[in-house]
């Protein structure tokens, strides 16, 4: 009797198709790549460490400490003529730069020696490179004796979060974030003018405790 029923059932679902439980949602993309339409980019909010979380999250109290320190601080090179690119409020929307050559330079803002060291320093110019690569916008200095390396994530239209990680010296490019505390980065990608960016890194490992890296197209 009851192997009767089962095939009695199972000639009406085939014959005239039974109600099914409906699949479970998709669950939502991921971001995408900067600039859009690109590959797919992982969600920097599941990739940045504990530590660089906590950086990040004190963004503001890094500008307050770094900017009081510069100005009142003995420094290197000319202050005043960087304009918008040290004041905090400077964002512009649309801060995803275009990919190609850039002139960047590092504005150290503030002293981990406190008053006996130099409030700031003003470096010179050196080459960086952005590119568009599987993973988003990538940014890698070329030149000088400290060099970024590290990915752009959208997070808002005036401002990307930047996750990499710094080579010294004559070391390698950098590849690997979230492997060692001491060389990783945590920035915020900034548009001040037309053609003109600047990566805020707050309470860097090194000297300064907040550093700036001014960024304008080679051409």
């Amino acid at each position: 009797m009851l192997r009767s029923l089962a095939c009695l059932s199972l000639s009406v679902a085939l014959i005239g198709g039974c109600a099914s439980v409906p699949p479970p949602p998709a669950p939502p993309p991921l971001p995408g790549a900067p600039g859009g339409g690109g590959p797919i980019q992982q969600d920097w909010r599941t990739i940045i460490t504990s530590y660089d979380r906590d950086r990040l999250n004190r963004l503001d109290a890094a500008w307050s400490l770094a900017l009081a320190q510069a100005r009142r601080q003995e420094g290197s090179g000319d202050l005043r003529s960087l304009g918008r690119l040290i004041d905090p409020d400077a964002a512009q929307a649309s801060v995803t730069p275009p990919p190609g050559e850039y002139r960047c330079r590092t504005i150290k803002l503030g002293s981990q020696s406190g008053e006996s060291g130099l409030g700031y320093v003003v470096y010179g110019w050196f080459q960086c490179r952005i590119e568009q690569t599987p993973g988003g916008l990538k940014l890698s200095k070329l030149t000088g004796s400290q060099r970024q390396f590290g990915l752009f994530f959208s997070e808002s239209p005036r401002r990307m979060v930047f996750l990499g990680s710094l080579a010294i010296g004559n070391e390698p490019p950098a590849t690997s974030y979230g492997l060692n505390a001491e060389r990783d980065i945590v920035g915020v990608l900034e548009r001040v003018e037309p053609n003109r960016w600047r990566l805020v890194m707050p309470w860097p490992q090194y000297e300064s405790n907040l550093d700036i890296l001014e960024l304008v197209p080679a051409s």
